[in-house]
């Protein structure tokens, strides 16, 4: 059976979150959150999160999953709407600036 969690709204590029979760792909549940704690960026704390919440429901979905045989079957990084931000820029002009906004879905299994 497979577990899923989602995180939307996050404030950080899917772009980078991607770097961080194709490293994780196929890890087993424990092997990645180790991976994960050591990794210096925003995208590994908050994909880090969206993993034990996937692991959380699947030990509280009533589907007899056993934890120690999960892993992280698919991870989806989406991008979610952007924010637009104006900074002032030389003689009275400004420049757009986009704030990337990320959605974080990860599913756990524990099956093939």
């Amino acid at each position: 059976m497979e577990a899923k969690a989602v995180a939307k709204f996050l404030l950080v590029s899917p772009r980078k979150v991607r770097l961080v979760a194709n490293e994780i792909r196929g890890y087993p549940y424990s092997e990645a959150i180790d991976y994960l704690r050591f990794i210096p960026r925003k995208g590994a704390v908050l994909l880090k999160k969206v993993l034990e919440s996937a692991r959380a429901n699947a030990a509280n979905n009533n589907e007899n999953l056993d934890e120690s045989a999960l892993f992280v079957k698919k991870v989806y990084i989406d991008g979610g709407p952007t924010m637009r931000r104006f900074r002032p820029r030389a003689r009275g002009r400004a420049m757009q600036r986009l704030k990337r906004i990320s959605h974080i879905t990860v599913v756990l299994s524990d099956e093939n």
